[in-house]
């Protein structure tokens, strides 16, 4: 099989870790008997320098012609990178809405899995960690306070900053049917994340999702507040499957649950549309710190590769030779510097990259 991949390395540690990545696939083409056509494109701080813009026409069009998107991390330090400097709408991360948009990537895939050889790295108390707990975030991506209608203005001499949430029974919908689709494939459990008990909002959501329940019987639905998930979260983490949320809540509920796995250089992600085209990448950020020191944990982006392996290719013994091939490597005391403990084997990025594709 043959498959075009748009690649968008970005900035700061993100050539690296999509290196690898590239690495990894290319084993898998090897192995498998597949094809994978890279065509590489500019997106974020480096697009910024080059054409002045952080997205353009072109790399939106050259996105659209491929089967899906590989991506590394955007942006630079916050507090000394020119980039930041300039108006909100030309810096990087500008481009990462931008680019959600264009595409109709309206559906954010996060799992959360606490690997058994990285418990100790977990911050939770070994009673919970040891459980472990394997679940799956998802979050609308394109709609809610994120992307509605904003302003700052004076109002009877005192300044005033509205943000707008809206959301469409439509766009609940489409994510609900993502996030019991997904569910299905899993443990067939679905928890809806909302604050039913304030906001028009999620009482609007709250009744969609309950209604794309009917059409899953086999799937378990429950509802649970936003607060009360975050507690959840730290309290008892395995008893997750899917959980499902506005744009919003799901950025925060996902970076609580990346810190409790260890290291946010473990966590892949996925955005998709309505079809099987997503954009991939890791959860993490860029990194300038160790970025160009070949330190950075590419393993989240790896397994973001996996994730368009098994989700927009169909590649479903490929993905799962990537997984199994990450999990060989840890179980084997290899880790980057992110992860590393006492009696384990310190690899470099690239070094990572090499252990994982030796054992696809």
């Amino acid at each position: 099989m043959e498959k075009n991949i748009a690649v968008i390395k970005g900035d700061g540690i993100g050539p690296e870790i999509v290196t690898e990545s590239m690495k990894v696939l290319d084993k898998v083409a090897e192995k498998f008997g597949h094809k994978f056509n890279y065509t590489q494109l500019l997106m974020g701080g480096c697009s910024i320098d080059a054409n002045g813009v952080p997205l353009t026409d072109e790399t939106i069009a050259a996105c659209k012609a491929s089967d899906a998107v590989l991506m590394g991390s955007i942006g630079g330090d916050t507090t000394t990178s020119p980039w930041y400097k300039l108006p909100a709408n030309l810096r990087p991360e500008a481009g990462l809405l931008g680019i959600r948009k264009a595409l109709g990537l309206f559906a954010n895939l996060r799992p959360c899995l606490l690997y058994p050889e990285l418990a100790g790295a977990c911050p939770l108390k070994t009673e919970i960690s040891a459980k472990g707990f394997d679940m799956l975030i998802m979050r609308e991506l394109t709609g809610g306070l994120y992307f509605g209608a904003r302003k700052t203005e004076e109002v009877n001499g005192v300044m005033t900053a509205t943000d707008t949430l809206t959301y469409s029974e439509d766009e609940i919908r489409r994510i609900a049917i993502k996030a019991f689709d997904v569910a299905m494939k899993r443990r067939k459990k679905v928890t809806s994340v909302d604050k039913a008990n304030v906001l028009d909002s999620s009482r609007l959501w709250r009744k969609v999702v309950t209604e794309v329940a009917k059409d899953y019987p086999e799937v378990t639905l429950e509802h649970m507040l936003v607060d009360n998930s975050a507690m959840q979260l730290v309290k008892d983490p395995a008893q997750f499957d899917v959980m499902v949320t506005e744009n919003m809540f799901g950025d925060i509920l996902s970076d609580e649950a990346s810190m409790i796995t260890g290291s946010i250089g473990m966590l892949p992600s996925a955005s998709m549309n309505e079809t099987k085209f997503g954009l991939y990448e890791p959860s993490g950020g860029s990194a300038p710190d160790i970025a160009g020191q070949n330190k950075a944990n590419p393993i989240a982006t790896i397994l973001s590769a996996a994730m368009m392996l098994r989700y927009s290719f169909d590649m479903v013994k490929e993905a799962d030779a990537v997984e199994n091939a990450v999990s060989k490597v840890l179980k084997d005391g290899f880790r980057t510097g992110d992860i590393m403990s006492e009696g384990m084997t310190k690899l470099s990025c690239s070094e990572m990259g090499d252990k994982i594709a030796e054992n696809i």
